[in-house]
């Protein structure tokens, strides 16, 4: 057979890189778990017309059809069809309301899965990849608290993840009703289509964003303008909300709205502060695709490699959820994990220690002994050392180029005629006796590490 052609944006790691993301993920579960949060997993599809009905993805849902399909199947409506999950928030959504019932309100969960996404592939953007989620949900009002929380959890996850090489991040902070405050007191009421203009602002620039504001949300030259500069306010203090007001007293804005927003967004950055300084910035540019979001709204980005765009993003949302008796408002963030790792592993930022489990290859002189080399492993393996046997009764200098191949930083020879065992570090090739019942190998070498990049270690 042919070999085959990789399809594009559907990733898969090789064994290290994989012990990269186990680490990535470890991280962040533990970090969630510390914080309260329950692990939960939702189903891959969700009815399709649930998929669409919020957000620009009508584009991007891969929808399930099954081979063999009937023309009457293919010509059926979008009702009952079903699709694959593009993000984890609308299956959540759909969760809480299908199990209310069952939960305790605030409801605080994380969920790590899959989503797939019919987009062009490019540098950290994949069809099939894996997000990490957290999210608070409340019965019928959730306080904002919550949306100061959130954003320093994901803080305190990226801290626990710089101690193996990740670069910092910036939580980039805004907060819709400040965005939509100031555009309905400029007499903008196509808020959405500002929104969307603006989202495009890091990629087109401001001269043509300026340009979609007048020609798909109805602005003028000084409306558009105006907006370019609200969206050009940013910060680390409660110094924004300031420097907004001002604005908004420069255009003769008065709203409520826009007060409420302003004094949130100054509770959020002043509290990040004081429990993350220089962590989370005020930045009025940040809008978010999506059109749930209700309240505030977060991207982060890595220091150093802002062109990647946002790994983890997420928002306040007051109407995502109801069953028309009681509305389920929340606030969540995703980590996006596969753009994540990509980004560490093609910049070389971090390396896994080793790309198997095994710590040690024990060895077989001849294959008549073998059971002897499976006792030995056996014993390792029982008090919690990860052992491989050699595939093979070969030349032990064979047998340790094997280990070399794969990894292993030790080779246990079992002893003949009545001598002792003896391991060998492969490393440094300091080889003494040991007796499997009380040996062990450094802690650091027990399982794979992912530690900062650089030289390889000599294993020859």
């Amino acid at each position: 057979m042919a070999r085959p052609t990789p399809l594009s944006g559907f990733p898969e790691w090789l064994p290290q890189d994989r012990v990269v993301e186990q680490h990535v993920l470890a991280t962040l579960r533990r970090t969630f778990e510390l914080h309260g949060f329950a692990g939960i997993e939702t189903r891959a599809v969700e009815p399709l017309e649930q998929l669409l009905r919020k957000g620009e993805t009508s584009k991007e849902v891969y929808v399930l059809g099954r081979l063999q399909e009937t023309e009457a199947d293919a010509a059926a409506s979008r009702e009952g069809r079903l699709g694959l999950h593009f993000d984890l928030t609308v299956p959540f959504a759909r969760y809480v309301l299908e199990n209310a019932g069952k939960l305790a309100f605030p409801f605080r969960r994380y969920q790590v899965q899959k989503v797939w996404r019919g987009e062009r592939p490019q540098d950290g953007r994949f069809r099939e990849f894996v997000q990490a989620d957290i999210d608070v949900v409340g019965a019928g009002s959730l306080p904002y608290h919550y949306e100061v929380e959130l954003p320093l959890v994901i803080a305190a996850a990226f801290a626990a993840l710089a101690e193996v090489g990740v670069p910092p991040v910036r939580i980039l902070v805004n907060n819709r009703k400040v965005a939509e405050g100031f555009y309905r007191g400029l007499g903008l009421d196509d808020v959405e289509a500002v929104l969307r203009s603006i989202d495009k602002l890091d990629k087109i620039g401001p001269d043509a964003v300026a340009a979609l504001l007048v020609a798909e949300a109805g602005a003028d030259e000084v409306q558009a303008r105006a907006c370019l500069e609200l969206a050009a306010v940013h910060g680390s203090d409660a110094g924004v909300v300031d420097e907004v007001r001002a604005l908004a007293a420069r255009h003769g804005v008065v709203s409520e709205l826009l007060d409420e927003g302003l004094a949130e967004l100054g509770a959020l950055v002043t509290a990040a502060a004081r429990r993350a300084p220089g962590v989370v910035v005020a930045d009025l540019k940040i809008a978010r695709g999506l059109d749930y979001y209700t309240g505030s709204v977060y991207e982060t980005v890595l220091v150093g490699h802002e062109a990647l765009g946002s790994v983890c993003s997420g928002g306040r949302y007051d109407t995502l959820a109801s069953d028309g008796a009681t509305t389920y408002p929340g606030v969540g963030l995703s980590v996006g994990v596969s753009r994540l790792v990509s980004r560490l592993l093609s910049a070389g930022l971090v390396r896994a220690t080793r790309g198997v489990p095994t710590a040690v290859l024990v060895a077989v002189a001849e294959e008549e002994q073998r059971e002897r080399s499976e006792t030995v492993a056996g014993a390792l393996r029982a008090r919690g050392i990860p052992v491989e046997v050699a595939p093979s009764a070969a030349k032990f200098g064979k047998q340790i180029r094997h280990a070399d191949r794969r990894g292993i930083p030790f080779v246990w020879f079992p002893g003949t005629g009545g001598a002792a065992d003896e391991v060998k570090d492969i490393r440094s090739g300091e080889q003494v006796p040991a007796d499997a019942a009380v040996w062990s190998p450094p802690a650091e070498d027990l399982h794979p590490r992912v530690v900062p990049a650089g030289p390889a270690p000599d294993v020859s």
